[in-house]
């Protein structure tokens, strides 16, 4: 059957609503805009609550019985070739819940790359999976991971026959990326499935230059964020379905069972609309994007003090298979200032935000977005700062840990640890006591523990050193660190 790439139903859909004049007496209580405060409208414009309707008895009747959203999710399966695809409006933190649910249940086993997103880890709280982590390939010059391998993937598998399947991150929010096709080979020998949290990788399928994107490679769900490198609203979020393994009437139960029932018509409208616009246009702009990063990469690297990461950094013997060029990874670490201190100033000096930030690298995506004077900015803002370190105090020392030493005894189950008996410890008494929290320097938002994991004083002292030097630790119970919320000792549950 014939696909038309150039029809948006969700968009279609909304032309035809305000068009009809329907006169609703359901939610959204502002009623087309009336209701704003003019304030508001101000600032956030009509079109916004023009946008806002019901998706059901609204966008579509009661019955959805116009199959508005169906048709929109067929239009996006075929263009990135997928079976079947599935639209979320509450981020990929929901999407790769739902995939992990359809997966695995409680008690059950998961192979996860340890390199996962904190809403990986909260899926295993929230359907008491038991993970089995799997290492991520570690460059200990550069302090960063990188994916793990298709061996360690088999390795895995060898120790723990029972599990159900397997997650892996690919790429990272650095742009590394994992050899999907061969990782996908390991589970399907034994008949299981494959989950690859794509997030960063919505532009993929649309250029050939760029790394190989998940459903292409075998993978049976793949799990991507729109909003980030595509043209979605932020929380836009699709996962993706093919091959037997994943039944999926289930995956959509699971997706069901975590996801909103007033779901925001403006974030599907982004969607669908981003689906026309690369199935129609995606290999000229991704072109684009890709000749307007290489130029930034070029430029940057010929500023004194700064380091654009690229493919001989990341990819070889014993790190990432592959490489995604549209992330702009700079190391700032021979200016003598942290990443954290090169953001604040671009920031605060330039009115630039950079995107990830660590102990000595900042990050600039390049996406469709840009343009030559974006480049341009970038590039001005960055010889700017170069000039502006020598008077800045040194960056102060962040004690990142060995590979050795970054990786905790996974002691109890993450769900257990997370609901069981609790109590606050003085930071410098929690070695060895099991975190009952996740802490997560953010972005990219890998956590650094887990709960769970038996803590230890190396990874102890990266985060209270990464606080000092400003890491951001936002879902620490202590926003200070001076405690952490551990498992309660045996003496601390006789007193309750």
């Amino acid at each position: 059957m014939a696909v038309d790439h150039t029809r948006a139903p969700v968009l279609e859909a909304l032309v035809e609503y305000r068009r009809s004049g329907q006169l609703s007496f359901t939610p959204p209580g502002h009623k087309q805009a009336h209701g704003v405060d003019p304030a508001v409208r101000e600032v956030l414009g009509d079109a916004v609550f023009l946008g806002d309707v019901l998706a059901s008895g609204g966008l579509d009747d009661r019955l959805t019985r116009g199959r508005v959203l169906e048709r929109a999710e067929r239009l996006m399966a075929d263009a990135v070739h997928a079976e079947h695809t599935f639209f979320t409006t509450c981020g990929s933190s929901l999407s790769v819940k739902a995939a992990m649910l359809a997966v695995a249940g409680p008690h059950e086993k998961l192979l996860i790359g340890r390199d996962a997103h904190k809403s990986v880890v909260s899926g295993l709280v929230l359907a008491g999976i038991e993970p089995v982590w799997v290492e991520p390939r570690w460059d200990a010059e550069r302090a960063i991971a990188h994916p793990p391998a298709a061996a360690d993937f088999e390795a895995a598998f060898r120790a723990h026959p029972e599990a159900n399947g397997a997650l892996i991150t690919s790429p990272t929010p650095y742009g590394a990326c994992a050899d999907l096709r061969s990782v996908a080979g390991v589970c399907h020998r034994r008949g299981l499935p494959l989950i690859v949290d794509e997030a960063w990788g919505a532009h993929l399928p649309f250029h050939p230059a760029l790394p190989s994107w998940a459903m292409d490679a075998g993978a049976d769900i793949c799990v991507t964020s729109i909003h980030k490198m595509g043209s979605g609203l932020e929380q836009g979020s699709v996962f993706h379905l093919q091959g037997d393994l994943v039944p999926p009437e289930l995956l959509k139960t699971r997706s069901d069972l975590l996801s909103t029932t007033s779901p925001s018509v403006l974030i599907y409208a982004g969607l669908d609309g981003w689906r026309r616009q690369m199935a129609l246009r995606g290999p000229e702009l991704m072109g684009t994007a890709i000749d307007l990063a290489a130029a930034a990469r070029s430029a940057i690297e010929e500023i004194d003090g700064l380091h654009v990461n690229d493919r001989d950094d990341f990819c070889g013997p014993g790190k990432a298979d592959d490489f995604d060029p549209l992330p702009v990874i700079m190391d700032v670490s021979a200016l003598d200032i942290t990443g954290y201190q090169a953001a604040d100033w671009l920031r605060a000096h330039r009115g630039l935000d950079a995107h990830l930030v660590d102990h000595r690298r900042i990050s600039a995506q390049i996406t469709h977005g840009d343009d030559p004077e974006t480049i341009a900015e970038l590039v001005a803002a960055l010889k700017a700062l170069a000039q502006a370190a020598a008077g800045m105090a040194p960056g102060p020392r962040v004690d990142v840990p060995a590979p050795g030493d970054l990786r905790m005894e996974q002691a109890r189950l993450p769900r257990d640890a997370f609901f069981g008996p609790a109590e606050h410890v003085p930071v410098e008494e929690a070695v060895d006591r099991v975190a009952a929290e996740m802490i997560t320097p953010y972005p990219p938002g890998i956590p650094a523990v887990l709960p769970g994991e038996r803590l230890t004083e190396p990874v102890l002292r990266y985060l209270t050193t990464g606080k000092e030097a400003g890491m951001n630790l936002p879902d620490a119970t202590d926003p200070s660190l001076d405690t952490i919320r551990v498992a309660a000792s045996a003496d601390a549950r006789a007193l309750r």
